[in-house]
């Protein structure tokens, strides 16, 4: 079956009306179980549009639901007790606490486009969804362009079947807009069925009840890319910190080598899954920054549902690796997940201390590297990368702000930051720079430093790429010129590529 698409883009921006009406009367009134309301058969065919995964890209219950834990951790427990009263009395509470931006939902642009063309048009638009009412009502009074809506209201989950009843009670004739497997029976039944997204299994099931589809609206990335990104595979080479205690040590042995290898995977398992997580927390903040909002979760690009079930796939590979490791990981391993829950669900809108966090956890990498292999850890080294990943962490920050500046604003949206913070953040940063330096310079003194190297004063040409290295990080943020994260800039970055080679070739000529 062949099946006309409209091609995908960026995610499209709809502007927000000064006055947004109510939807619940007049030409584009609520549509309700208690309003019998019939179209004229002078009236074009209306159209009648799902809203979760088609309209919009995410599940917005899956979505408030992330929302909800982010805000409201307490009102978990009460999760069972509503669900108890069905699907539909989960979603009247779960919207009521945990409200979504309607102007920053993924919407699917092509559909959305093709349905502001319908609408100028003259054609009437139903929204129809199992989301509930107080969600889809905001929805149509931010686009603007539906005549009324169908939704769940607290007793009746308005999907499926008694959705295609209801329509039916309310239309001679209808075309649908679906997306997934719930949808078939009112595809069956339109008089022009029209997919948006759609799953495999929907277009399986489509092709063996030969139902024909008019037109496919699709607006998601390819899902390889869409995973490697959601799992954040750049950032495993903070991992290769697990390996710094061994190559220092000088002691490399194949049953050691073979136990960071596998701490690093250990560790990258974990930690993906922690993004995953952190990421799903973020949802509605992410759909408000400039770039984040281009996340997979925030952009609608991967469901939330199958985030979750990435999450603990990850989490149970990383588990999987821990019988071939020390006992001592483990522990350094389970500190870094309770303290990244920390970070992910409360420190990190706490100021200062989520950087404090954050270089922490950059540390804490080599402290279970060194106990995968057995390897003491130098408090030199301990001092030295807390004040270096300190400063990361500060610049990482004062990026934000900057970049937030040059947008016009004042406060970051889910953190403990102002703009007028900026050159405060830049003071801290850049002194725990000079403080890394220093306790490097130090070190290169210490008499133990001649148990490992032949020609430890030759390590002291290290010390000037670190002073440039750095400074000209935080040059270039001041600048408004760096990335956010400065992992991502310095893979990318061919100056500190060639400064990291640098201290590399400086080591082994010390040797």
């Amino acid at each position: 079956m062949s099946l006309p698409r409209a091609a995908p883009d960026e995610a499209l921006q709809t502007p927000i009306p000064k006055e947004s009406p109510a939807v619940s009367d007049g030409p584009r009134g609520t549509l309700t179980e208690d309003a019998a309301i019939a179209e004229p058969k002078s009236l074009p065919r209306p159209l009648c549009v799902d809203l979760d995964g088609s309209l919009v890209k995410s599940d917005t219950l899956f979505d408030a639901l992330w929302l909800l834990v982010r805000r409201h951790p307490a009102q978990l427990w009460r999760l069972p007790l509503w669900l108890a009263r069905g699907r539909a009395g989960l979603k009247i509470e779960v919207a009521s606490r945990a409200p979504l931006d309607t102007a920053r939902l993924p919407y699917n642009s092509p559909l959305l486009r093709y349905l502001q063309a319908e609408r100028r048009s003259g054609r009437p638009l139903y929204l129809t969804t199992g989301a509930d009412s107080a969600l889809a009502n905001r929805v149509a009074a931010h686009l603007g362009i539906f005549e009324g809506v169908l939704a769940s209201d607290g007793v009746t989950n308005l999907t499926r079947g008694k959705k295609l009843a209801t329509l039916e009670s309310r239309f001679a004739s209808f075309d649908y807009v679906g997306n997934s497997t719930a949808d078939l029976p009112l595809l069956a039944k339109a008089h022009e069925a029209m997919l948006a997204n759609p799953t495999r299994g929907l277009l399986v099931a489509l092709r063996m009840k030969r139902i024909p589809v008019v037109r496919t609206f699709l607006d998601r990335r390819p899902l390889p890319r869409t995973l490697l990104k959601a799992i954040r595979l750049h950032q495993w080479a903070k991992n290769f910190l697990l390996a710094v205690p061994l190559l220092l040590s000088h002691n490399l042995r194949p049953g050691s080598i073979a136990a960071v290898i596998a701490a690093f995977f250990c560790f990258s398992f974990m930690a993906s899954a922690n993004y995953l997580v952190n990421d799903m927390l973020d949802i509605e903040s992410d759909r408000r920054h400039p770039a984040k909002r281009f996340r997979p979760f925030a952009s609608g690009d991967l469901s939330v549902s199958s985030g979750m079930a990435l999450a603990m796939l990850l989490a149970a590979a990383s588990v999987a690796l821990l019988p071939w490791l020390d006992r001592a990981f483990a522990f350094w391993l389970l500190l870094y997940i309770l303290a990244t829950a920390a970070y992910s669900f409360y420190l990190k809108r706490i100021a200062i201390l989520d950087v404090l966090v954050l270089s922490g956890l950059y540390t804490l990498r080599m402290l279970a590297g060194g106990a995968a292999t057995g390897t003491f850890i130098s408090p030199w080294l301990a001092g030295f990368s807390s004040f270096l990943f300190l400063s990361l962490a500060m610049v990482k920050r004062f990026s934000e702000l900057e970049n937030l500046r040059e947008r016009g604003g004042a406060r970051t949206h889910g953190r403990g930051y102002l703009v007028a913070d900026l050159e405060q953040i830049r003071a801290f940063g850049t002194a725990s720079a000079y403080a890394a330096v220093l306790v490097f310079s130090l070190y290169i003194t210490r008499p133990d430093v001649d148990a490992l190297y032949a020609h430890p004063t030759r390590l002291w040409f290290v010390v000037p790429l670190l002073v440039y290295w750095l400074n000209r990080v935080w040059l270039l943020a001041s600048r408004g010129e760096l990335d956010d994260d400065p992992v991502i800039f310095a893979i990318r970055d061919r100056i500190s590529l060639a400064v990291g080679l640098c201290v590399v070739v400086v080591a082994l000529f010390a040797i």
